[in-house]
């Protein structure tokens, strides 16, 4: 099993930083959270950003591990 890259404690900075095909997957998440989540929590956490909009962790840090893509560890 493979380490994951992207973690509940890594913020939305961090995470576009390093993996910018993330960006996407934040976009995909605006509607659920009603406003743009790395234009207002951008120095957040994953985990905070999930508890902030009522979001399903495990969910968005599957489509954040599966965007961030094979060998782009960074």
């Amino acid at each position: 099993m493979t380490t994951p890259r992207i973690g509940p404690t890594m913020t939305v900075l961090e995470i576009v930083h390093r993996h910018p095909d993330t960006q996407a997957v934040f976009h995909s998440w605006d509607e659920k959270a009603k406003e743009c989540i790395m234009c207002k929590a951008l120095f957040e956490t994953v985990e905070g950003v999930c508890t902030r909009y009522g979001l399903d962790l495990d969910e968005m840090l599957a489509d954040l591990e599966q965007a961030s893509g094979p060998g782009h560890a960074g």
